[in-house]
């Protein structure tokens, strides 16, 4: 491959590269200081893009590693539904608050649109309705919260801030067939998913079976390789059904995370992360920040804009929160108001796709992206502050959830 690139090109490829293994390194330089790797890869993208030192620019290879890295943060997505293992309750109740969440993201982003900010309301609706699970999952372990009431909402609504979003930016963006046509598609597309998943768990060959888990240790690798083929698969026949791919790297998640939901599944999960968190996904947050208009960001709308986002992110947010007030009493809904309102790689891939689809500018996707940013920084550490990190809360009883 790199024969084939110029000395330019190679050299960009480099920088991007050492951008990702600095990022890892800068996120954990200092044992109390622990940043977020998705805000410091794109800062570092920032810096060695054009708007900054423009040592590195996008190529056509660069851009083939990052929207496959897109493609595998939706992936990783759809793992992370499966894996959390939300009780039944606690997604229900998390579903419906994230609806509330998204009509009142929707008034916001008609309100907006209509006031001359350059996006459409429904790219401003679902990227405020999102939350970053993938960065608060760390974070409240170690605060010993996941194992309280308060552990459980915050993942419930990690997992439909992230679930719904998909489903609904994917029905968006396709826009071949009318609105009937596209919602039986998006059903017939399901059922093929549903399908996929069962047989995943019932048809298991002895002998592939056998191959399987031979494999894992060596250089063979099947059960990485079947993942990773499942995946390619799903975003073609989403594609060619008229959705965005969108749709079908995140189906895979499900079906691949339906499939690996064991013991000896989680050898293959670290494959998996290997490859995406390992190289694909921080290129694509490198060449995010490299292409990101900083210029738009530091004028004074840009950022008014992004304070408007920062607050309209806790306000949307804090809507769905308000459904475990009873159960958690006000600090700690506060608390899941800020934890929930925790949302960047979503963001930044909504923004990404839109801004391909021409739905939403430049400059505005720069103080959404930027609020995004802030949120990563900011909200987990003002939500542990308000709601507490007290180790000794009674873990999550069976029966909390029961009558929703």
């Amino acid at each position: 491959m790199l024969a084939a690139l110029s000395h330019d090109e190679a050299r960009s490829l480099v920088l991007v590269l050492a951008a990702t293994a600095l990022g890892a390194l800068l996120s954990r330089l200092h044992e109390r200081v622990v940043l977020p790797a998705v805000v410091v890869e794109i800062v570092l993208g920032i810096v060695i893009g054009p708007e900054v030192l423009g040592i590195a620019t996008v190529n056509s290879y660069i851009s083939f590693l990052a929207n496959f890295g897109l493609v595998f943060l939706f992936f990783f997505a759809g793992l992370e539904v499966i894996e959390k293992q939300v009780p039944r309750a606690a997604l229900v109740r998390a579903t419906a608050g994230w609806a509330g969440s998204l009509a009142l993201a929707a008034a916001a982003g008609v309100v907006l649109h209509a006031s001359g900010v350059d996006a459409d309301w429904w790219v401003l609706a679902v990227a405020l309705a999102t939350t970053a699970l993938g960065t608060l999952v760390p974070i409240l372990s170690d605060a010993g919260i996941l194992p309280t009431p308060l552990g459980s909402a915050t993942l419930g609504t990690g997992v439909a801030g992230e679930f719904w979003p998909i489903v609904v930016i994917s029905v968006f963006l396709t826009g071949a067939y009318g609105a009937t046509t596209e919602l039986l598609l998006l059903l017939g597309f399901g059922a093929l998913v549903a399908l996929t998943a069962a047989v995943a768990l019932r048809a298991r060959p002895p002998r592939i079976v056998s191959v399987l888990r031979e494999t894992v240790h060596t250089t063979g690798q099947a059960a990485v390789r079947i993942s990773v083929l499942v995946l390619a698969a799903l975003v073609l026949l989403a594609v060619d059904a008229g959705f965005d791919f969108v749709l079908g790297a995140f189906a895979a998640g499900l079906v691949v995370g339906v499939a690996l939901a064991s013991p000896e599944g989680e050898v293959v999960r670290m494959r998996l992360e290997g490859i995406g968190f390992g190289l694909l996904i921080p290129i694509y947050f490198v060449v995010t920040g490299m292409n990101f208009d900083l210029d738009s960001l530091l004028t004074a709308r840009g950022l008014a804009l992004a304070a408007l986002f920062l607050a309209l992110l806790v306000l949307v947010r804090g809507v769905a929160a308000l459904l475990w007030l009873r159960d958690l009493g006000r600090r700690k809904t506060l608390g899941l108001a800020f934890f929930g309102a925790t949302g960047l790689p979503l963001i930044v891939a909504i923004v990404g796709v839109g801004t391909d689809r021409g739905a939403i500018g430049a400059a505005v996707g720069a103080s959404l992206i930027g609020a995004g940013m802030i949120s990563v920084l900011v909200f987990p550490l003002v939500g542990l502050r308000v709601a507490g990190t007290e180790r000794e809360l009674a873990p999550v009883e069976p029966a909390v959830f029961d009558e929703y």
